[in-house]
Order: C-alpha cells, then structure tokens, then sequence
C-alpha cells in the first residue's frame, strides 16, 4: 500500500507541473498588458506601470514568471491579486462557501441517485425503471443555467419555500436549492450508471450462488450487488467532486453565490490573471489528492483489487 501510494504521489508531480504550466501559459501568454488594462481609458504615468510590471514580475521573461510562481506556491504564497489583495485571502473567503455547496450536492446527487438506480435496476422494466430513465434523460438534456433559473423562480419566487438568491455568509439553508440545482445532472447520470451496474451485477454467478445458497435478500443486494456495482459510481463521484468545485460557476452566478466558481468568473472578466491561476493550481492539487482517495478505496468495495507492491 505505501509502495502504491509513493508511486501515485510520483506519477501526479508531471501532471501538476504540466497543467499548471498550461495554465499559466493560457492566461499570461496572451496578447494584452493586464496592467495597462487596470486603468481603462486612462493614461497612466510610465513610472506606475513600470513599477506595477517589476512588482508582478511582468517585466521577466515568461518562464522566469512561471518558476517565481512555482516557487511561490511551495513557500504557500498564491500571489497577489492586482487590486492588492492576497489571493489566499480571497481563497480562504470564498473556498469554504464553494465547498459546502459541493459537499451538499455531493450528498444530494450520491444518496439519492445511488438509491434510485438500486431499485431501478432491480425492477429492470417496470413503471419505476421507466419512469426513472425518462426523469434521467430530462435533466441530462436541459442546461443547468435553464434548471437553475426554473428552480429560482418556481421554489424561490412563487412558492417561497427557499431564497431566490443566497443571503450574507451563504448559510446552509441558502445552498440547499443551488445544491439540489448542481446535483440535478450529475443525479441523473448516477441513476444510469448505477442502474446499468446492478443489472450487470445481478446476473454474475456468485450472485445467483447466493440466491441459491437461501441467503435473504436483504443480506445478498446491500453486500453483493450494491457492493460490487458502486465501483463505477464511485469513479464519477471522484471526477464529479473536482467538477462541483471548480464548474459551479453558472449556479453560483444565478443563485448570487460568494463562492469560488462566481469569485473565478468576475476575476476573469476583470483580468485578474494572479486570481484565476492560483484558484485553477488549487483545485487541481484537490483533484489529484480526490482520485488518490478514491483509488484506495477501491480495495474497501472490492476485495479482489490488491495493490501491487
């Protein structure tokens, strides 16, 4: 296991290197002077945008920015935004909103896609197994933005049972709608998945031997159907968690949000360059550490995955 696990933190040091300098690239290597562009229409005097420039190492050629701000993050410095703001201040406000809504759809969209697929595969063409599939293919075929707009007006305007946008400090119970929102697709193609693998499942011969033996079902779907089909899921939960916090930017925006995905656009729009790499760079350390986790728990659901040494 340790073996497994030192390999694993070896083969994600190229991929860390090798998106972050993407990203970087992406966003410092484009045409335009981000400093020039703080002032708008206005002239600024040389002096200030020289200094401006030597202050965020601008006036270095590309790959000495690039190794400043690789040094930087290993000293814990995410840089400063251009209005003079640390970025791990900005990350330390906006982060915890981001990950309780993800948190919360993440519950959301596991739990219940998890269950309904379970009876959906078990009562392979029935009224429920159709019924589901038809839900399932709505929610996948509808853009978020239109599901997040119809549920704001639905259950925060008309009916009230919720807040149309999220109030100050983003509560719990303000991030309940934009989370049942975030989850809305990825519940669907739970369902499916889930659904396609208990079917599967349930037709293998240690399945059948169980039934055989007089085992109730009680004890053969929790441990042997649901057990072995939750490989599967748990692969796109492990994708799905890196995508609810760095993609909830169209919910965030809708639902008026303080997390990172809204933080993430408006620093776009503004050209807030030092913001957007160091948000990306984090979250794609968490999503290397996620699948980490994930690939562990492999061996808990499957005892039949060993880890070679």
């Amino acid at each position: 296991m340790t073996g497994y696990i030192l390999r694993r933190v070896l083969q994600a040091i190229p991929v860390f290197f090798g998106t972050t300098f993407l990203i970087y690239f992406m966003v410092f290597a484009m045409p335009g002077d981000p400093i020039l562009a703080l002032f708008g229409d206005k002239s600024p005097n040389p002096a200030v945008l020289a200094q401006l420039r030597a202050q965020y190492h601008l006036d270095q050629p590309f790959i000495v920015q690039y190794f400043l701000y690789i040094g930087g993050i290993f000293q814990g410095d995410l840089g400063t935004a251009f209005n003079g703001e640390p970025v791990a201040d900005i990350l330390a406000r906006t982060f915890p909103v981001t990950t309780r809504l993800a948190i919360l759809a993440l519950i959301f969209q596991s739990v219940a896609g998890i269950l309904v697929g379970l009876v959906s595969g078990l009562r392979k063409g029935k009224l429920f197994d159709s019924s589901s599939l038809v839900i399932s293919l709505i929610l996948i075929s509808l853009p978020i933005f239109v599901i997040a707009f119809v549920a704001q007006y639905v259950f925060g305007v008309q009916l009230g049972w919720a807040r149309a946008t999220v109030g100050p400090g983003a509560p719990i119970q303000d991030l309940i709608l934009p989370a049942l929102v975030l989850a809305s697709v990825s519940f669907a193609q739970i369902v499916r998945l889930t659904r396609s693998s208990v079917i599967e499942t349930s037709g293998l011969d240690f399945v059948r031997t169980a039934y055989s033996k007089g085992l109730s079902k009680r004890r053969i779907i929790p441990v042997h159907i649901l057990r072995n089909s939750l490989i599967p899921v748990v692969t796109y939960l492990a994708t799905d968690f890196g995508v609810l916090l760095v993609g909830a930017t169209i919910t965030e925006g809708i639902f008026n949000v303080p997390g990172v995905g809204n933080t993430l656009y408006r620093a776009i729009i503004g050209g807030q360059s030092p913001t957007v790499v160091s948000f990306v760079t984090v979250m794609v350390l968490l999503y290397l550490v996620v699948n980490l986790v994930v690939d562990l728990l492999y061996g808990l659901l499957d005892p039949r995955i060993r880890y070679v040494k």
